[in-house]
């Protein structure tokens, strides 16, 4: 759960997202929102540019049927046990940044298996710390990010990924650490 101070994206008094169906129970409304988008990301992906844009047409897409703002910048400030994430005020300009740098590198294309592990790493490190939607970053990333490793001709095995594991690498490497982060993802690679 995400701490948020006067968050417009909730029910009043509660903390549960404001969403199509009007659940109103936290637990309805997360089994309603994994088995939404786990089935969209078994249909076809959007195409794009793997920029921004695209990264929130992923978003769009996997949270279309739950969120009237699925694929919008979240405009409120969150945080993770008392680890903020990027200002809603900073996420274009930040997003815009680290998707010109992914640009520069063609897009991770044309590295060998570990140097692809490492600027991985670092680019959904980077995006972890933008989080810049309310509610499903980390399935959002994981799509958009299966998407960026098909195209450099490194792709995932997601049937490999240990939730606990990745959890894990993604909180070390908000703190500076990637190297974990690195690992998970070498294994991933098919």
């Amino acid at each position: 759960m995400y701490d948020a101070i006067d968050d417009p994206y909730t029910y009043e008094n509660s903390t549960v997202l404001v969403n199509k169906l009007d659940l109103r129970d936290r637990d309805q409304l997360d089994a309603y929102e994994a088995e939404i988008s786990n089935a969209r990301s078994e249909e076809p992906l959007p195409e794009g540019k793997l920029d921004f844009a695209h990264f929130c047409a992923v978003h769009h897409h996997l949270f279309q049927d739950v969120y009237d703002w699925a694929g919008k910048p979240r405009t409120v400030r969150i945080s993770k046990q008392g680890n903020p994430f990027c200002f809603p005020e900073h996420i274009e300009a930040q997003a815009a940044k680290l998707f010109a740098e992914l640009k520069a590198v063609n897009f991770l294309e044309n590295l060998e298996f570990d140097d692809f592990s490492t600027r991985a790493a670092h680019f959904l490190s980077e995006l972890n710390a933008i989080h810049a939607f309310r509610e499903g970053n980390g399935r959002t990333q994981l799509t958009f990010f299966a998407l960026l490793a098909d195209n450099a001709s490194h792709p995932l095995d997601l049937e490999k990924l240990d939730p606990e594991l990745m959890l894990k690498a993604m909180i070390e490497s908000f703190a500076g650490d990637e190297k974990e982060l690195s690992r998970v993802i070498r294994e991933l690679i098919t």
